[in-house]
């Protein structure tokens, strides 16, 4: 079966009602894979597109650093399958450094430079500090900068305060998602209202009943998409987490 056959029957599995399934891992070139994931002789430059041949997405974690380049991201696609969808998280210049403020010309280009991806973006991932806490206003104020988004958009608050009905509200209105995140610390959450959904497994570990419970929970939202990535580390579970969910999904 070639990789698309793979990737369209790994999304569409499930009830006809179930969300289309993309899941991966936060990042993919990780050298310490090598033997577990990646073959223990293959090139980094293959990387990507070994990993595209096995999973359906993956959350680009490097454009947190530093902004993207047009010409790395159609690189990066012209070597995945069609199916494939790459998730930006958006550079801590706009997140972390200016915190939403002031960040519109940062964000203009942010999204611009996305598009690149074309058919081959997932989504994009506004990851704030922990210690930014509830601003409903700077939020707000943020929020119609992302009009001219090419892909859906999440925030992923990581202070509790953002817990708010205000601010489920206002992602909603705006057609933003809150990403569910869950750690060995927390459990996962997320708000109604949007039309996808966007959930980071950060746990060390999941056992098979954990995955189970996870794809019946994804299956009973309404939504169109779900994108799942699981962590990285250095044993390289995360890929091996990645395809079991794809297997458990596909029952």
């Amino acid at each position: 079966m070639g990789s698309d056959a793979r990737l369209t029957e790994a999304a569409s599995a499930s009830s006809p009602s179930a969300p289309e399934l993309l899941v991966g891992t936060s990042g993919f070139s990780f050298p310490e894979w090598k033997g577990t994931f990646y073959p223990a002789d293959l090139p980094a430059k293959g990387m990507l597109r070994y990993y595209a041949e096995r999973l359906s997405t993956v959350e680009i974690n490097n454009t947190f650093y530093r902004m993207p380049k047009a010409g790395m991201l159609e690189s990066w696609a012209e070597q995945v399958p069609e199916g494939f969808r790459f998730t930006l998280k958006a550079p801590q210049r706009i997140t972390h450094w200016k915190r939403l403020v002031e960040a519109e010309d940062d964000t203009a280009f942010f999204l611009e430079t996305a598009a690149t991806l074309g058919g081959r973006l997932g989504a994009l991932l506004f990851q704030l500090p922990p210690n930014l806490k509830l601003d409903l206003a700077r939020l707000e104020a943020f929020l119609p900068r992302l009009a001219a988004a090419p892909g859906p958009v999440a925030f992923e608050f990581r202070h509790e305060s953002w817990e708010d009905p205000a601010v489920h509200s206002a992602l909603a209105a705006a057609g933003c998602a809150l990403c569910a995140s869950e750690t060995d610390e927390a459990p996962a959450t997320w708000a109604p209202g949007a039309s996808f959904g966007y959930l980071r497994l950060r746990r060390t570990d999941y056992d098979d009943a954990a995955l189970v419970a996870w794809a019946q929970r994804l299956r009973e939202q309404p939504w169109e998409r779900a994108f799942v990535y699981f962590k990285h580390e250095d044993e390289g579970r995360g890929p091996a987490l990645a395809a079991r969910f794809l297997e458990i999904w596909r029952r």
